[in-house]
Order: structure tokens, then sequence, then C-alpha cells
């Protein structure tokens, strides 16, 4: 029998963190496999809407609770002629995409995009090619989307049925530009300098506008650090953001290292954090450069990708990664990183949104479902509004091969704006059971507690399309309070979300 542990935390609503950013909760669709045909746009689907967006998809992201979306890449985005994805259908080039291997057919670009954002109340974060492109089609793809009418650019938007402008305020430029696979690769001195130049063009149409400067495609790059400060220090005053990916899979076995995986995303957060701010401080500068953390997730990039498709295929099965629950409680610990360290991180991206490493799955003339990781993301941006609060914590630890010893609970408070408040709470250790100690002492007389819990006895369970309802969070009534301290039972390898009211 697994051996029991105990945890305990407490926090004070006057102690907080930050305001958690509306923009921590997005997402990405990019033209990738089938994120975006038979994903969330398919005309002859039974669901379709006039627009060709799957009913059925929509319905199930309004659930999930993304409030910005990343288009269109990616990889994808460095190869990209974005108009090629305007004006009639009928008109639209097919292309070959390099990044993927594929053939684009242009039958969904910017304003089928923009429709989309309408239709589901999201933000548009729009990126720019700065791989086979530069500044001046950034800047055109500025004036289509963006200025009210007049002008050539504008003027053509109207032309093609979108009289009011797009109003995209979230832009990045360019995608991972230090990665040897990406189109038109750049050392960091050329990118910054580029950036740099491209931000500050940018302005003069809209001096208003958020933008993200790339930051290393990994902390494992050999140049991570490096990188950041070159880039910064060629486009600090232009920029708001620099970005940050993250990816994460168990390696050779290594559960308990792949559980902890959140200990390398917040040394991430603190080195990108530390290297922007002597930046800043090397410029004398008083402005801070926030993290976007435009790429995460979970994905398993040695797994077969689906069918066998030919070269240049049309939206083929690409990164088709089917998640367990195991693999639900990690990316659960992940949203937890990005919530506790919101003061620097106020953009954060999902990657992606259906079908390609993603918490929803369709089948093309067929259904779509939530995968495993739908539901941690989906509490998390429903409960997880307000401030984050500083949590104390005690907790006992495991010993993993990659990290050292690393704490079982991972958690975090947050105040929400009703009064009431909500912890994310993750068991990381395999085998072992806790109980965990809310001190509700600071809470002005709180101790409703309702819990919802997501575990499962094979933590390899998954939802499938023979099985789409495999796994889901089930109440956990397993909660006791006394003395103004209450006691949640956690399973082993479980995600939790507790409300207090």
């Amino acid at each position: 029998m697994a051996e029991h542990h105990s945890a305990r935390i407490e926090f004070d609503p006057r102690f907080t963190v930050a305001d958690v950013p509306e923009r921590l909760f997005g997402s990405f669709v990019e033209h990738l496999g089938r994120c975006v045909y038979t994903g969330i746009y398919e005309p002859g689907h039974a669901t379709a809407n006039a627009d060709g967006l799957r009913q059925d998809v929509l319905d199930l992201i309004a659930e999930l609770g993304p409030t910005m979306v990343r288009y269109p890449g990616g990889n994808f985005v460095s190869g990209y002629r974005w108009e090629d994805g305007t004006g009639p259908k009928e008109d639209r080039p097919r292309r070959l995409d390099l990044a993927w291997g594929t053939t684009e057919t242009n039958q969904f670009g910017l304003g089928e995009f923009m429709k989309f954002c309408r239709a589901t109340g999201v933000e548009p974060n729009m990126a720019v090619n700065l791989g086979t492109r530069g500044l001046q089609e950034a800047l055109d793809l500025l004036e289509y989307a963006n200025h009210p009418g007049g002008t050539y650019w504008s003027d053509l938007r109207r032309s093609h049925g979108d009289e009011e402008p797009y109003g995209i305020k979230l832009w990045c430029l360019g995608n991972e530009m230090d990665g040897p696979w990406q189109i038109g690769q750049k050392t960091a001195h050329e990118y910054g300098r580029t950036a740099d130049q491209v931000a500050r063009s940018m302005r003069y149409i809209d001096p208003e506008l958020d933008l993200v400067a790339c930051g290393s495609s990994s902390r494992g790059m050999p140049e991570f650090g490096a990188w950041e400060a070159e880039v910064l220090t060629q486009s600090y005053e232009s920029v708001d953001y620099i970005s940050a990916h993250a990816y994460y899979q168990p390696r050779d076995g290594d559960f308990k290292s792949f559980m902890a995986s959140a200990q390398d995303m917040e040394l991430f957060i603190d080195g990108v954090t530390a290297t922007a701010d002597a930046v800043g401080a090397k410029l004398k500068s008083d402005k801070k450069i926030n993290i976007s953390f435009d790429e995460w997730n979970v994905w398993y990039q040695d797994a077969p990708t689906g069918e066998r498709e030919e070269p240049w295929a049309v939206a083929p099965r690409q990164l088709e990664n089917v998640y367990s629950t195991m693999d639900a409680v990690v990316f659960g610990s992940l949203m937890i990183t990005l919530l506790r360290r919101c003061d620097r991180v106020t953009a954060a991206c999902l990657a992606q949104l259906v079908n390609v490493i993603a918490p929803i799955m369709t089948e093309p003339d067929g259904p779509a479902w939530r995968q495993t990781t739908f539901f941690p993301f989906a509490e998390a941006s429903k409960y997880g509004r307000g401030k984050v609060l500083r949590v104390n914590a005690d907790s006992p630890a495991f010993e993993t091969e990659k990290y050292g010893t690393v704490d079982a609970l991972h958690s975090v408070a947050v105040a929400n704006e009703d009064g009431t408040f909500t912890v994310f709470a993750v068991n990381r250790d395999l085998e072992s059971p806790l109980t965990l100690e809310i001190d509700l002492g600071s809470l002005g007389g709180l101790s409703d507690l309702t819990c919802s819990t997501l575990t499962d006895e094979d933590p390899d369970a998954k939802n499938t399309l023979a099985e789409p309802t495999r796994v889901a969070p089930v109440a956990n009534g397993d909660i006791t309070v006394k003395d103004g301290v209450a006691y949640v039972e956690l399973p082993a390898m479980s995600w939790n979300t507790i409300r207090i009211a």
C-alpha cells in the first residue's frame, strides 16, 4: 500500500502576486495538419455555419475558454504570403508549405480567422513573416488589417467584405527565428535589428500595438540567454514582450521527472526575466519587458503523426497526440506555473487548439470531443480569474532523476472577483495520496469547499473517438473542515480545482 502524506498551504488576500492577465489563457491556431481544415473549418460538415466554421468545435471552444488565439503560425508563418488568404476563394493560389511539407489551399485566411475570432470572442494575435519576407510586407498587412480606409490596402480589405478594421493589437514579430528548422533563420543580431526596425515602423501606423519579439525556441537551445540578451539589446525600447516556447514529454520511461516538468518551465521563466531585466538595467531603462509564453504544452515529438500521407498532401494528420491522464496532470502543473508567474508572464498560448497537440479533437464529417488536457485549461480559465495570491506551502517531496528533490504538491491560489477563492493543486507523486490542509483563517469565515478532481487508476487512460468520455473530472467529496482548517484528499497523480466560498 502506498504511503499517505500531508501538505499544508496558507494564503492571505492582502498579499498578492499580480492580477491575472486576460491574455494568459490564450491558444494557438496554425496552418498545420488538421488544426484549420477539418478542425475549426469544414464547410461541408453537418454543423458548419455560414462561414464554414464547425459549430460543434465552436461550442467546445466556448467551454474551453481561450481568451486570445495566435495565428497563423508557428513555423508556417515564416514562408507565408498573407495576401494568398484574402479575396475571392476561387482566386486564391495553392502553395507549397515548406515548414510542414504540405499543400496550402488558402481557403482559410485572415478574413476567415477574424470571423472565427468574432464567433468565439477571442482576441486575435497575429504573426508576421520575418523569414522569407520582412518590413514592407509587415506594414502592408498591418495597413490591410487595421487602417480604416482610404488607402490601397485598407480599401482592398473593404472590397473583400470587411468594412471595419480588424483592430488587431497583439503582434508576433516572426517565429522561432533562432531555429535551424526555421525558414529564414537569423542570428540574434540580425533578428534583433530586424525586429527593432519592424516594430518601430509598425508603430508609425499604430503606436498602441503590443509587439512580441522572438526569444529562444526552447531553454535547451545552445544560445539560450545570449539570444534574448542580444535581441533585446537591439529592440528593447521598441517591443513589449519576449517570447518563450516549451514542450514536455517523458523520456526513457522517467515518469517522475515528467511529473515535475514545471520545474523546467519555472527556471525558463526566471532565466528570461533575469536576462530581460539585466538588459534593461544596462540600457538605463525603467521599462519592463514581459514574457509571452506563446507556445506551451505536452508534446510527444517522436510519436507517429497519424495516417501515412503522400508528400504535399492537403491537411494531413500531423502531430495528433492522444493525451493520457498523466499528461493532463502535467499539463495542469504547467498551467499552475503560468499563474504563479503571471506578474511577468502576461500572455500565453496553449499550442494548439484543435487536432494538433490539442485539447479538442475532431473527425472529418464526424464528431468532436475533449481530450484529457481540455479539463485543466477549462477550469483554470473559468476559475482562475482575479488576483494570484502569495502561497506559503509545506509539502512532502519525492526524488527525480532530472530535477532532484521536488515537492509533491504544486499549487496556486486565486482570489476571484466575486469574493470567492480557488486553489488549483496537483499531486505530482505517482504513488502516494496526499491530504491537503488549507488554512482558512484569513478568508473572513469562508468555509464552504467543493473540489473537482481529475485522475485515473490507469495513468495511460485516454479519451478517444471510441471512448470520448473515458476521462473527466469528478466531484471530490472527501473534504472536512475543522477549527478553521480544510482537509482535502488529493489522489496520487491528480489535478484538483478547489473552490472556497
